[in-house]
């Protein structure tokens, strides 16, 4: 793809509350009713409804705290599936690969669509996109439209928080765009955050307005160099960002989770990272790529500042690189040996695969014995069962049977995409 930057139409399109969305798909009683999904270990709401919203629930809210409310509303509790989670957003990604060949996969439920050339009226083309997407797997969708990455942001907030846009709102060639960019706060800005929106606001700046009106020359002083001046120059209808090709490889593979009861023993750690391993070089597979480094990194629960702290980080450099799971597990058993303390409470551990290449560049080493054509056969073999019969229908023995450190999921729905056994029935 050109990088011509002129000219560009950018469309937003984002899952509205999508993890409570993916639960109504597969359980309709859901509907109109307020629903919280919760986050690891069942401690905090991070999708909520619109309908808990207007309760006061807010995201990140800990879950303790609003019992009263859960029990005199009957709002409906639900534990993070995320393997449905992430098997519906491919679904969703699929779909938008209809209406532009070049996107880009931001979040689990947000991407970036380049609709340059189309002919028709860019808001019909939307309706197109947020039915088709509602047609083929259930999800309402809201849409923003601008000349910049930054702009479709902003109409995207507008459209999801503005029930009279219908969750489709162009700011492409609009002339009255001031008007919308004075309704949206300086910290909902994309790029702003927390940090920089108070130093705006002590200097008067509280919209988005106000932003696109500051010099470029203030804006690198002020806010970090040439990431202030891109945002006041896409506010401005200038696009400085571009669309991120889909086909580029991780640069890294990240696995970790937090425990559901602290964890003191070697062993359970153990179990933990050969997990982590598996599930990490499963994503390798898929990306057709392997890993040259593998890093390993064990906490304590930095909250509970009674309770004595530690935490380390281990990395090793691999003789071949390579996505073959036993392997993995072997080095990051390895590195967390060396990491490993006793007398602590451990609250999280995870597995970090960097150094990521494609699989077929890759140097062999004179010295080094490898299976590789065997390893492949057995992982694809390996692959394919648990694809059809369920994630960890088949495992390594070293991740453990029982998992008693396995984190909390209490409210956990059934994996209804993923597991025959649990295929909807009507």
């Amino acid at each position: 793809m050109k990088n011509d930057f002129k000219n560009r139409i950018f469309a937003l399109v984002d899952c509205n509350s999508f993890y409570v969305s993916c639960e109504r798909v597969f359980n309709p009683e859901l509907r109109n009713k307020p629903v919280v999904v919760l986050s690891n270990n069942d401690g905090c709401a991070v999708s909520i409804s619109k309908e808990a919203k207007k309760l006061g629930i807010k995201v990140g809210t800990p879950i303790f705290k609003v019992k009263d409310l859960i029990r005199r509303y009957d709002i409906k509790i639900l534990s993070s599936n995320y393997t449905l989670y992430a098997d519906m957003s491919s679904r969703v990604m699929s779909t938008l690969f209809q209406f532009s060949p070049n996107i880009e996969i931001y979040s689990i439920d947000e991407s970036f669509l380049l609709l340059n050339g189309i002919k028709e009226d860019l808001n019909k083309y939307a309706k197109k996109i947020k039915n088709k997407v509602y047609q083929y797997t259930g999800i309402p969708v809201s849409i923003g439209i601008g000349s910049t990455k930054t702009l479709a942001k902003v109409a995207n907030r507008i459209a999801k928080k503005n029930d009279n846009h219908n969750g489709i709102l162009s700011l492409y060639n609009k002339k009255d765009i001031d008007y919308y960019l004075k309704l949206v706060n300086i910290e909902d800005v994309w790029g702003i955050g927390r940090k920089y929106s108070k130093k705006l606001k002590s200097y008067g700046i509280e919209t988005a307005y106000d932003l696109k009106n500051l010099s470029t020359y203030w804006a690198e002083k002020k806010l970090g160099g040439i990431v202030g001046r891109r945002i006041i120059m896409e506010l401005n209808g200038t696009s400085c960002i571009d669309i991120e090709e889909i086909n580029q490889p991780n640069k890294e593979i990240l696995s970790s989770r937090s425990f559901g009861k602290p964890v003191k023993s070697l062993k359970e750690l153990e179990e933990a990272i050969s997990m982590h391993s598996t599930i990490a070089t499963e994503k390798l597979r898929k990306q057709k790529i392997i890993a040259n480094r593998v890093s390993v990194f064990i906490s304590t629960d930095r909250f509970k500042e009674n309770e004595p702290q530690y935490g380390n980080f281990a990395t090793i450099k691999l003789p071949i690189p390579t996505s073959y799971t036993p392997e993995i597990i072997k080095y990051a058993l390895i590195l967390l040996k060396s990491i490993y303390k006793e007398g602590y409470k451990y609250k999280k551990a995870g597995i970090v695969l960097s150094e990521l290449i494609n699989e077929n560049n890759y140097q062999l080493s004179l010295f080094h014995k490898s299976n590789r054509p065997l390893n492949l056969k057995l992982m694809k073999a390996v692959d394919r069962i648990n694809n059809k019969y369920g994630s960890n229908f088949i495992f390594p023995a070293s991740s453990g049977i029982n998992k008693n450190w396995c984190m909390r999921r209490n409210f956990i729905s059934s994996y209804y995409t993923t597991r025959w056994s649990e295929i909807l029935k009507i």
